[in-house]
C-alpha cells in the first residue's frame, strides 16, 4: 500500500469572481470593439498604443535587439518543433475508399482557416510558446496565424517579437490578457476573428477560452503547470529535486509530486529541495509551490506507481528508473512522458521539438497536448457511382428512416429508388416491398 511523506492542498477551479469578471470583460469587448480592448490594456497592463498591431520596422527593431547567438539558439529551437510536426502532419493521410461497388467514401484533413496564439509573457517572456503554437499551425496549413503577447517591462518584448516573427506569424500584436483572447475570438474593428485560439494563459485567459469555446475551437483547457516524477533508486535526490522544482517555479499554484518506491529517494529529495531552495533564484515562487501543492508519494512497486500516476494524470511526467519504457508500455494518462534521466521537462518545454503545451486537471484522461492535428478538420464526403448502387443504399436506407419515423429523409432516398432502381415506391412508404417500373 502507498503512503504519502507530503500532500498537496485542495485545489479550486476558478471561481466565481474570476468568471464573473471574465464574462463582463468579453461582453464589453463584443460590444464597444477596439475601445474596450484599450481601456482593458491600459487598466490591466498599464499599456497602450495607437494601433496594438506592430509594424514589420517594430518587428525588425525587435529582431535587431538580439544578438547572433540569441537568434540561432531561437532557430535551433524552431527547426526541432519544426521537423517533429512536418513528420506528424505526414502520418495524417487523407483516404478514399470504395466501401460497395460503386459507393465511395473518403475524408480530407482541412486546416482552419485562421488561428489566434496566446504566448503568456507577463511574468515571463515565454517565447517557446510562439515555437510551439505558431510552427504547429503553419506546418499545418493554417493560412493566417496571428499572435498576441502581453507588454513585458513596458514593451514589446524583443524575445518574444524575434520568435514570432522566424515562426512565422502573419500577424504579430502586442496585447494580453483577456482583452487579447476576446479580441481575437471576437473580433473588432482593427482585429479580424480568428476560428481557433491556443496558447496557455493565466487564470482569466484559461476562464476566457473556456467562455469563448463554441465561437472558436481551443486546443485544450489548461491550468497550472504540473509535474510529475517517478523515480527509483537508479537516481538520487538531487536530481528528482532539480526536476521538481524546475516545474514548480512557473508559479505558486503549480503542483510537483514525487512518486517513488524507496522511502529513502523520498527523503533524500524532500532535504535537497529545501536545500535547493536556499540557492534557487526564483524561490520565492517554486517554495509557496512546493509548501502548497507539493507531494511525496512511496508505492510498493512499479504497478501500484503506473496506478497511482494514472489516477494523477499529470501535465508532465518526468520517469527515471531502471526500467522507463515499462511506463510507456503501461501508462495511459498523462500529458507528456519524459523517459530516462537524461531527458527532462525543460527539454520538451522549450527546444526538444515536442510541443509543450499540455493538458492539466487531469484532462489527460481524454485528451493530448497542441499538435498539428489540432489545427485540422478531418472532413468526410461520399460518392455513389452507380445508378445500382444508389438504388441499393437507397432501399435500406428508406426502410431506416421508417423506423425511426422520418418520412422527409425516407422520401431522400426513395425518389433515387424510383429514378435510379426503376421501382414503385409510393410517396412516403417504405422501399420494401416494390415492384420495378
Amino acid at each position: 500500500m502507498s503512503i504519502w511523506l507530503k500532500r498537496a492542498e485542495a485545489r479550486d477551479a476558478a471561481d466565481s469572481k474570476v468568471r464573473g469578471i471574465v464574462e463582463g470583460i468579453l461582453a464589453d469587448i463584443e460590444k464597444r470593439g477596439d475601445v474596450a480592448v484599450r481601456e482593458f490594456s491600459i487598466k490591466f497592463d498599464n499599456w497602450d498604443r495607437e494601433n496594438y498591431r506592430l509594424s514589420p520596422g517594430e518587428i525588425q527593431g525587435c529582431i535587431d535587439q538580439l544578438d547572433e547567438r540569441d537568434l540561432r539558439d531561437i532557430e535551433f529551437a524552431q527547426k526541432q518543433v519544426r521537423n517533429f510536426a512536418q513528420v506528424q502532419r505526414e502520418a495524417l493521410k487523407d483516404v478514399e475508399v470504395e466501401t460497395l461497388p460503386g459507393v465511395v467514401l473518403g475524408h480530407k484533413n482541412v486546416p482552419v482557416n485562421a488561428a489566434g496564439c496566446y504566448v503568456p509573457g507577463g511574468k515571463y517572456p515565454l517565447l517557446a510558446s510562439a515555437h510551439m503554437s505558431v510552427i504547429t499551425a503553419k506546418v499545418a496549413g493554417v493560412k493566417r496565424v496571428v499572435t498576441c503577447a502581453p507588454p513585458f517591462e513596458g514593451k514589446a518584448a524583443p524575445a518574444i517579437v524575434a520568435a514570432q516573427a522566424m515562426a512565422g506569424a502573419d500577424e504579430i500584436y502586442v496585447l494580453g490578457g483577456i482583452q487579447a483572447v476576446g479580441a481575437l475570438a471576437i473580433g473588432t474593428e482593427s482585429v479580424a476573428s480568428v476560428d481557433m485560439l491556443v496558447g496557455p494563459g493565466n487564470a482569466y485567459v484559461a476562464e476566457a477560452k473556456r467562455q469563448l469555446f463554441g465561437r472558436v475551437g481551443i486546443d485544450l483547457f489548461a491550468g497550472p503547470t504540473e509535474t510529475l516524477v517517478i523515480a527509483d533508486e537508479s537516481v538520487d535526490g538531487e536530481m528528482c529535486a532539480t526536476d521538481l522544482l524546475g516545474q514548480a517555479e512557473h508559479g505558486a499554484d503549480s503542483p510537483a509530486i514525487l512518486l517513488t518506491t524507496s522511502e529513502r529517494l523520498a527523503r533524500e529529495t524532500m532535504r535537497e529541495i529545501e536545500r535547493l531552495l536556499t540557492i534557487l533564484p526564483t524561490a520565492a515562487v517554486a517554495s509557496q509551490s512546493w509548501s502548497h501543492f507539493g507531494e511525496v508519494i512511496v508505492a510498493e512497486n512499479e504497478e501500484e506507481m503506473v496506478r497511482i500516476a494514472d489516477e494523477i494524470s499529470s501535465e508532465h511526467v518526468q520517469v527515471m528508473t531502471r526500467d522507463p519504457d515499462y511506463f510507456l508500455r503501461n501508462m495511459t494518462n498523462y500529458g507528456a512522458l519524459f523517459l530516462g534521466p537524461r531527458t527532462n521537462v525543460s527539454f520538451g518545454d522549450k527546444v526538444i521539438g515536442t510541443n509543450h503545451t499540455l493538458p492539466t486537471r487531469k484532462a489527460a484522461r481524454y485528451t493530448g497536448g497542441l499538435w498539428v492535428g489540432k489545427f485540422l478538420k478531418t472532413c468526410t464526403y461520399q460518392k455513389v457511382l452507380t445508378d445500382e448502387a444508389s438504388a441499393m443504399i437507397g432501399e435500406y436506407c428508406s426502410r431506416l428512416c421508417a423506423l425511426e419515423g422520418f418520412v422527409g429523409h425516407a422520401e431522400q432516398a426513395n425518389i433515387r429508388v424510383r429514378r435510379y432502381g426503376r421501382r414503385n415506391v409510393p410517396y412516403g412508404g417504405r422501399a420494401d416491398h416494390i415492384e420495378r417500373l
